[in-house]
């Protein structure tokens, strides 16, 4: 069985889909998917990019981790991301620590599915949470941490709009050597807004009055 039809099997029926791109499409967690983050996160190839401790994690442990998202809603905002074509689950993304009085939050984004990077849906992915971030939550600076290691997640950030404002040095060890760990942010007031959520999140214009 291909690793495209294991992936997609535990969607009985079509997902709900919050926010829809050109490649990719964004929607809540879901409790049958977590064997598939499961699955993701045993892969330690894209753990080395993640801050998370390489090491196994059981299909109870995910189950917690789950539950325990599910209750930090209001401090946390978190997507799976669809390959738009095929209704995939092929990563997540979303931001963490959200502050509505500061009006912050940090970006994460894990692309799960080997054969999905590389495709520009890392990209895409980021644009439509940081476009959310500004346009529907209302927030101004969104940070995010990437290793130095990780030049394709620089490139996509860099890309994106992110900018790099400082550096913990020599603190993440990775193929026998010490990295730093890069700190990016992003500014509502140097954000170009995307089509896709200006358009939903459009004031109704005032009708004409009936004659």
């Amino acid at each position: 069985m291909s690793t495209k039809t294991q992936a997609s099997s535990p969607e009985a029926t079509p997902p709900v889909f919050n926010i829809v791109g050109e490649k990719v499409a964004l929607g809540p967690l879901r409790k049958d998917l977590v064997p598939t983050y499961t699955r993701w996160y045993n892969n330690f190839h894209t753990l080395r990019t993640l801050d998370t401790t390489p090491a196994p994690l059981t299909l109870e442990q995910d189950e917690r981790q789950h539950e325990r998202l599910v209750a930090l809603s209001e401090a946390q905002v978190s997507f799976t991301v669809y390959e738009r074509s095929s209704c995939r689950p092929i990563g997540s993304a979303g931001l963490l620590d959200v502050d509505y009085r500061d009006r912050s939050a940090e970006f994460a984004l894990a692309i799960g599915e080997p054969d999905a990077r590389g495709e520009g849906y890392g990209t895409e992915t980021t644009q439509l949470v940081v476009d959310y971030a500004f346009t529907a939550l209302g927030l101004h600076n969104v940070m995010l941490t990437v290793f130095e290691y990780n030049l394709a997640g620089i490139h996509v950030y860099t890309k994106v709009g992110f900018r790099e404002f400082g550096r913990r040095r020599e603190s993440i060890f990775m193929g026998g050597k010490l990295w730093d760990i890069i700190l990016m942010d992003c500014l509502s007031t140097e954000w170009e807004p995307g089509p896709v959520l200006a358009e939903t999140f459009r004031p109704d214009e005032p009708r004409p009055a009936a004659s």
